[in-house]
């Protein structure tokens, strides 16, 4: 009975330890399939998967880049930019941030040196009117995508719209303190500029198809000028 015993579980036992040793091996495949995941999404920089998002945009515009394609361009797994970004939305979401954000922190900086804030401000409105009108991201989502941008003209504004309005908001308020700008409401001198501005920077094209931009960019300097001179 006792040999009989030994000889019946000798294999199960031998069994049990190879199953274990699967089980461990299996374990430490998946801890290393995640710490390589890992170690590739920290090399992937965000600025590198919304350049790949960029490329895609210019490519087919945003109603077409998926989160397949985007990942194929920046040479990463669709894990890597599914653990950066749950979906497509929200790299163009963020793209469209740093982008145009950009824009507006480059426009800014060109009337840095003008010696008031009205002055600051104008000549940022235009450079904001000129570099988002040439910018290419904005040229193809205006020509391909236009009624993406509609949500934005008559629903709610964007995260850009914000930035955007900050700007004015705190220049407009650095205006009436040094006496450049004439005393009003705040929040309601930055918004109408943003609004003007807006609609410049969405219509300057097929406004000046017949007409010269400088002529008309210089009469929107002078309205602006006019609107918020004491």
């Amino acid at each position: 009975m006792d040999e009989d015993s030994h000889t019946t579980f000798r294999p199960y036992h031998a069994a049990q330890s190879d199953s274990s040793a699967d089980a461990r091996s299996s374990a430490r495949a998946s801890n290393l399939a995640d710490t390589r995941a890992r170690q590739t999404t920290a090399r992937v920089s965000d600025d590198a998967l919304l350049d790949a998002a960029r490329r895609c945009v210019l490519a087919v515009g945003l109603r077409r880049a998926t989160l397949a394609e985007i990942a194929r361009t920046a040479k990463v797994s669709r894990m890597t930019l599914y653990r950066r970004f749950p979906d497509v939305r929200s790299v163009l979401s963020a793209l469209m941030t740093r982008e145009f954000g950009a824009l507006l922190h480059k426009a800014s900086a060109e009337g840095a040196e003008a010696p008031t804030a009205r002055e600051r401000l104008i000549r940022g409105a235009i450079a904001a009117v000129r570099l988002l009108s040439d910018d290419e991201l904005m040229r193809t989502v205006i020509d391909v995508d236009t009624e993406l941008l509609m949500p934005y003209v008559v629903q709610r504004f964007g995260g850009t719209q914000k930035i955007g309005e900050q700007v004015i908001t705190a220049l407009v308020r650095d205006g009436q303190q040094d006496g450049s700008i004439r005393r009003g409401d705040v929040a309601a001198q930055a918004r109408t500029i943003l609004l003007v501005v807006q609609s410049f920077v969405l219509s300057l094209r097929p406004a000046t198809a017949d007409m010269d931009a400088t002529a008309l960019l210089d009469e929107l300097e002078r309205h602006l000028d006019s609107a918020l001179r004491p």
